[in-house]
């Protein structure tokens, strides 16, 4: 009862601002008494007058602000800077907003990195890239990605975004939604990111931009087969033919990019001596991520009168990503080492000491990443009499990926009591990284080969000298939309549409996998090889950041190109069941909004109200062992069938956005609506583990009967959450500078509880899994299955203060200079299931905040930026290419660029740009157990610079 009475209250609540506007219209035209007529009529016409005055004003600074956004007519950070304010100003809901600086230039080189510049957004750098968004403390998968306002598919395994597949330089801006309207397909629970392209009519002109960058870091190289240079190189054309009535725009753009990173990885903390806590294992890397994207982006504009206009997009990229890792994994702790007397223990946790009969893993991996994005959309627009307007719009998005993760090992002998043993000092530094003193030398090529030198292959048989894991992911999503819509001139209403929205989405994941093996140890576990040197590069690779001088560099695609290791596939190696999976969605979602534009009083009165209803048929697969179970976890294929499920539900979501716009230049926005995420597909997977448990077959209780299951749970419903807004922002300087303070409120329900349980039917399984004699016993076919649901709820809740002050408006002394900085305070609580302990929302960082110090004048620039976010709840890739949660510490990076433009003679159009990213080289670092000491993973990124030129003409 207590949910069906919030529902009623938020519509309510909306159909309550429906009738008072109306009522404040009404209200706003009094009948005069008879005797006063004329006089009164001349004072109502007067009021009239005023009122469609103000809205006429209101909507000629939309329609300029929507030109502005198009036409990227603006240059240099400053005059970016202002078209964003002034499309925030003008917004009918809570936006922040990015403006291209010139074509083909964000104000950073990512889109993911200026995002995380916006109030109350903030990213997870991956590999030293800031990929993954955070709006108002949510994770990836509770903000969507528009194109042009298109729902966009995930490269990744779930529905986040990974902003690094876009090419900056094809974008024209960026708006993210913070309250949302009926119209909005894709909308998400948190935010939605909506990317613009340019519209070549709108622009105006002709256009030609070439730019080029190069890049280096200062750690180097790390790896001696891999790049420490990179280049970035753009071409964008803009035209109009035929009496600007046809435009083309298009975008191409190459991407090489070497990143440098300094690992530290910890298995974990053990139970060591005297109830202290000790380093289990370690698992350091000097790796090199070499990053190249290939991106082109068209369209093609229409407009042959004023009464149609069409549009079409299209956008390709190929993402292909190259890491290459090289370290040594020692088993410590959780192994068959031993902790020596003498070590030095600092409130409970041992950081420093040595291990005896250590056997280190010598690692030289390679990851591949091959990942091909599409996007089509086309639009059309038919303008009618009477205000009347119709419009249709078909979109595809698809995706591609391919994983290959190989994995070589390296040791003195096979099994962990073969071969030379090290002793191993060890100390913790104050970040929280180990570093290590061997007595091994593990650049000596004569006392290691290819084998298995933990046995962690004894389970299959064979010597396990490598693994490969190779996950492929498709994704697809189809969109036709169609829109009803009529404007009107008079009355509190100024536009109502009622739209129709068809999508499917497909996504599915498979994975294989694969043993190595030397050619001696293909059904043995003893296999050994010395280390082949025609595999051997030109030179060993420095881990000095934790203490080791060299270790032996190999490439593992020669070892097995020259058939020094062999791969042998597994149906299963650290699964119960495959991690296949796939998932349809067919949604069905109608919609009606109506537009606001009047005035209650002087003041002035838009935005809109709506709502969505969402019609949704889900269905997932994927596999469970048939009966009798067949094999075992190995080089075993045990007979596996598909498992399906699903679910189809409504969801009716209403909206509302009022804005109230004084004359000083002062608005104030309220908004509410509801909002949904959907779960995610690897939560959604049909795949299960069956149990039958013979001795418990007579027993009638569910929660010690004979069938009990764990898995996913194809039946999940969306996330909800019920949202309150409200911002106050005060512009000045003619729109150049603003203040705002917004805060909002989410109340969450049929939050996903990933280790929940709930009670299930398991008759269709009992003629698979029982004996007829069995069957006869039976107790009951009820029993528990193990996996997520949706019981939990909370709530999150923030304030968000932004400051952008072109600084001349206090002293002429200042001018040219600026500042832009906000901070926001999130706080979040999540119950799981009644009961337990409060959690926090995954990806939530309690304070959040951005400032950018610049300065431009006569084509000179310059700015320094900061952004920081507190600890947070970090997504990572856990074993086996799987996504796992863990807490991540507080990271602060600070960012510069320098720039000038000749603005005249025969250089005009040419800028030169120099730019410094992540100045003071921060760590990415995760932790374990709630205590920053018990680091887990380490990274550090070097500082990159980078140095380019772009000429418009």
């Amino acid at each position: 009862m207590m949910k069906v009475y919030k529902r009623n209250k938020l519509f309510l609540a909306l159909a309550s601002a429906g009738f008072c506007m109306s009522f404040g219209a009404i209200a706003a035209e009094p009948v005069a008494p008879a005797d006063a007529q004329s006089g009164g009529t001349a004072q109502a016409d007067a009021a009239a007058d005023t009122a469609a005055d103000k809205a006429a004003e209101r909507k000629g600074k939309k329609k300029e602000t929507a030109a502005l956004l198009d036409m990227v007519e603006v240059r240099g950070f400053r005059a970016s800077v202002e078209t964003a304010i002034a499309a925030k100003r003008d917004a009918t809901s809570i936006v922040e907003v990015i403006s291209a600086e010139d074509i083909g230039k964000l104000p950073d080189v990512s889109i993911a990195e200026s995002l995380a510049r916006l109030p109350g957004v903030t990213t997870q750098r991956v590999d030293g890239r800031a990929q993954v968004v955070s709006v108002r403390g949510f994770g990836p998968d509770f903000t969507t990605a528009l194109l042009n306002g298109r729902e966009q598919v995930a490269v990744g395994d779930n529905r986040g975004v990974e902003f690094d597949q876009y090419a900056s330089e094809s974008l024209s801006g960026v708006t993210v939604y913070k309250s949302i309207d009926s119209t909005l397909i894709g909308q998400g629970l948190a935010g939605t990111v909506n990317m613009h392209t340019i519209r070549p009519l709108a622009h105006g002109r002709q256009s030609f931009t070439v730019s080029a960058r190069g890049e280096a870091n200062n750690d180097g190289n790390l790896n001696p087969d891999a790049p420490d240079k990179g280049s970035r190189l753009s071409g964008t054309y803009v035209d109009q033919f035929f009496d600007n009535t046809f435009g083309v725009a298009l975008t191409v753009t190459n991407q090489s990019t070497p990143r440098q990173i300094e690992r530290f990885n910890a298995w974990g903390f053990a139970d060591g001596p005297d109830g202290t806590k000790v380093v289990g294992g370690a698992k350091p890397f000097a790796q090199t991520n070499d990053l190249n994207r290939f991106a082109v982006v068209g369209t093609l504009e229409w407009a042959p009168n004023e009464n149609f206009h069409s549009t079409m997009d299209l956008y390709y990229s190929d993402f292909n990503e190259t890491k290459l890792m090289r370290g040594i994994e020692f088993p410590l702790q959780w192994s068959n080492a031993q902790l020596q007397p003498g070590f030095t223990v600092d409130n409970g946790l041992i950081t420093q000491g040595t291990f005896n009969n250590v056997r280190g893993v010598m690692r030289n991996d390679r990851d591949e990443r091959n990942a091909q994005l599409m996007n089509f959309g086309w639009n059309n627009r038919w303008e009618f009499g009477d205000g009347w307007g119709f419009e249709n719009d078909i979109s595809y998005s698809a995706s591609d990926r391919v994983d290959t993760n190989m994995e070589t090992y390296l040791g003195t002998g096979p099994g962990a009591d073969n071969g030379a043993a090290d002793s191993l000092g060890f100390s913790q530094s104050g970040s929280g990284q180990f570093t290590f003193n061997p007595t091994l030398d593990y650049s000596d090529i004569s006392l290691f080969g290819l084998t298995d030198p933990q046995g962690w292959g004894g389970g299959a048989g064979l010597t396990q000298a490598g693994f490969i894991n190779r996950p492929e992911v498709e994704d697809q999503l189809a969109h036709v939309k169609f829109i009803l819509d009529r404007s009107f001139t008079q009355g509190a209403i100024s536009k109502v549409a009622l739209g129709i929205d068809f999508s499917r989405r497909d996504k599915n994941r498979q994975i294989r996998q694969q043993f190595l093996t030397p050619v001696n140890g293909t059904d043995n576990t003893n296999g050994f090889t010395p280390v082949p040197t025609n595999a051997l590069l030109g030179s060993a690779v420095d881990l000095g950041f934790i203490g080791i001088p060299g270790h032996i560099s190999l490439d593992p695609r020669q070892l097995i190109a020259d058939g020094d290791l062999v791969a042998i596939s597994t149906a299963l190696s650290s699964f119960n069941i495959p991690q296949d999976w796939k998932m349809r969605e067919d949604i069905f979602l109608s919609y009606l909004k109506a537009d606001l534009d009047t005035n209650i009083g002087d003041v002035g009165l838009s935005g809109n109200f709506g709502v969505q209803a969402v019609y949704t048929d889900q269905s997932s697969g994927g596999f469970r062992a048939a009966a009798p179970p067949i094999g075992s976890p190995g080089v075993d294929n045990p007979n596996f069938v598909e498992s399906r499920g699903g679910a189809k539900y409504w969801r009716f979501l209403p909206s509302a956005n009022l804005i109230f716009d004084f004359d000083n230049d002062l608005k104030v926005r309220f908004a509410a609506a509801k909002t949904i995420a959907r779960a995610r597909p690897d939560q959604l997977n049909a795949g299960l583990t069956l149990n039958v448990n013979r001795t418990q077959i007579p027993n009638t209780d569910p929660n010690r009967a004979a069938f009990s299951s764990s898995g996913g749970n194809p039946a999940l419903k969306p996330f909800k959450s019920t949202n309150i807004d409200l911002s106050v922002e005060q512009y000045f300087a003619d729109g150049k500078g603003y203040v705002s303070l917004a805060g909002f409120y989410k109340d969450l329900n049929d939050f996903v509880n990933q280790s929940s349980a709930r009670l299930v039917d398991f008759s269709q399984f009992v003629d698979e899994f029982l004996s007829p004699e069995e069957q006869a016993s039976l107790g009951t076919t009820l029993g528990i299955a193990s996996g997520p649901t949706n019981e939990g709820d909370g709530h999150i809740e923030g304030v968000e203060g932004t400051v952008s002050i072109p600084l001349d408006m206090l002293s002429p002394v200042l001018g040219g200079f600026g500042l832009i900085t906000s901070g926001s305070f999130t706080n979040s609580s999540v119950q799981l299931a009644p009961g337990e302990s409060s959690i926090t929302v995954p990806g939530l960082s309690r304070w959040v905040a951005n400032s950018t110090f610049y300065f431009e004048d006569s084509g000179f620039g310059a700015r320094i930026s900061h952004r920081y976010r507190s600890k947070f709840l970090s997504e990572i890739f856990g074993l086996s290419a799987t996504r796992t949660l863990r807490q991540a510490k507080s990271e602060s990076v600070f960012d510069a660029q320098v720039s000038y433009e000749f603005q005249s003679g025969s250089l005009k159009g040419l800028n030169v740009t120099a730019q410094v990213l992540d100045i003071f080289n921060s760590a990415f670092t995760t932790f374990e157990q709630g205590d920053q000491r018990f680091v887990v993973d380490r990274q550090k990124f070097g500082t990159t610079f980078l140095v380019g030129a772009s000429y418009s003409f």
